[in-house]
């Protein structure tokens, strides 16, 4: 076993003195759990599953401003409006450059925002998008039950059965659901849900109406199931523990995590409110919380911020996020981009999403569209850079047969060679 480098200290037994045994089967203790107090994980960067947030950047950058054209009235702004709010949504370029550089996103337009000013520049999705969207219509279709289950899944979790609306709102992108899904999904399925109040007036709750036992099942529990079936005999739900090369574990925190390990799983359906929450069994359940959510979420990752919203509701410590370093064989915790990012190790493979959500179809038809503008972008350059070299090949090869060349075919050749230039620069950004 094995782990790395932002020491993080967690007391988990604040209280504790003495080695205690724990078993939840048995009120007599079984299993030794050492304090915690005194032990310290290490975080270690972790290069190829930081690379997986790296390489999305520029999808989520074009999803993004795609997103903030569609909600405006009539799906269209002026794109000296949008230039403004290039901080908010994190826009390193200038808003013309970035449609340049993403062809096949955007079409542009001049109007008057008022009937008296002058045109100005107007953005609007083009012809490609709209068809995305429509496409993105029919796979969320086609995962109905898909969604369905999960939203049932995500408030059987919680305390309760229910969630802020809100809340829910502010996630469903990262679970796949979809942008109307509080308007016009939840009322499909008054068997499952009960909305009260308005979304958006901050005191709306989804309320889980009827327990479906089927959706009861963790992803641990039914990869148990699946196994026991394969291998004939009965397999013992727990966690994959596994860490990559060159992550290291001390004595003292190897032993802890093997007694940890030990003790029985705990379902994130059932109900712990009997559980003390600094005991190695509500650890265990916590854990298994949070490897439920990373599962059900799109692209087994999510933020830690939008996690913490919810520690009421899953009865999560103030502490929480120590969990992925103290458990770094199950989960990674990344710091890219200055945002903490929880991602499910078993999720990946060298940095690749191995574990596919079927709504992860969007994404790759997102993407197809993206790569087709940048390859009609890059044959646009490459053509232009050819006549560019063409034309300074044809003044060079004129300069040599005249001794004296007139101002105007200097200024001529300066321009050629700019050009030239700014088309190896675009290429470069590209």
């Amino acid at each position: 076993m094995l782990f790395k480098t932002h020491i993080i200290s967690s007391h988990l037994h604040n209280n504790l003195k003495k080695p205690i045994y724990y078993s939840l089967v048995n009120p007599k203790f079984t299993t030794q759990i050492q304090p915690f107090s005194n032990l310290k994980v290490e975080w270690r960067k972790d290069p190829k599953l930081d690379f997986a947030i790296e390489k999305d950047k520029r999808y989520k950058l074009c999803s993004r401003v795609v997103k903030e054209v569609l909600n405006e009235p009539g799906q269209v702004i002026p794109l000296r409006y949008i230039e403004k709010r290039r901080e908010r949504l994190r826009l390193h370029v200038k808003v013309k450059t970035f449609v340049n550089q993403n062809p096949g996103l955007f079409g542009t337009y001049y109007d008057r925002i008022k009937p008296k000013t002058d045109p100005v520049m107007f953005l609007r999705v083009s012809d490609r998008v709209k068809e995305f969207l429509e496409e993105e219509k029919r796979i969320q279709f086609k995962n109905e039950g898909l969604i369905v289950s999960k939203l049932c899944k995500l408030l059987m979790m919680a305390k309760n059965k229910v969630l802020s609306a809100d809340k829910l709102v502010h996630v469903k992108r990262e679970f796949g659901f979809p942008n109307d899904f509080m308007v016009n999904l939840v009322p499909k399925y008054p068997n499952y849900f009960r909305l009260i109040g308005c979304p958006g007036e901050g005191k709306s709750f989804l309320e889980l109406v009827d327990w479906n036992p089927e959706f009861a099942k963790s992803v641990i529990e039914l990869r148990a199931e699946e196994e026991s079936r394969l291998m004939g005999i009965r397999v013992r739900p727990n966690f994959s523990y596994k860490l990559p090369p060159g992550f290291f574990l001390k004595k003292e925190m190897r032993e802890w995590v093997r007694d940890w390990l030990e003790l029985d799983y705990i379902s994130p359906y059932v109900d712990v409110s009997h559980l003390d929450q600094a005991s190695p069994e509500m650890e265990k359940r916590t854990v298994g919380v949070f490897h439920e959510l990373l599962s059900l979420s799109l692209f087994k990752r999510i933020p830690v911020p939008i996690l913490g919203k919810f520690c009421e509701e899953y009865r999560f410590s103030n502490a929480f996020s120590s969990v992925f370093t103290r458990h770094s064989g199950i989960f990674y915790m990344s710091l890219k981009g200055g945002i903490k990012t929880a991602m499910l190790r078993e999720a990946y493979r060298d940095g690749e999403l191995i574990d596919r959500d079927p709504l992860h179809e969007i994404k790759d038809k997102f993407v197809e569209l993206l790569e087709e503008g940048w390859l009609e972008r890059a044959e646009q350059l490459r053509s232009q850079k050819e006549v560019v070299t063409k034309d300074m090949e044809m003044m060079a090869f004129g300069k040599l047969d005249l001794d004296e060349q007139e101002i105007s075919e200097e200024s001529d050749w300066r321009e050629l060679k700019e050009q030239s230039e700014m088309l190896e620069t675009s290429e470069d950004s590209d």
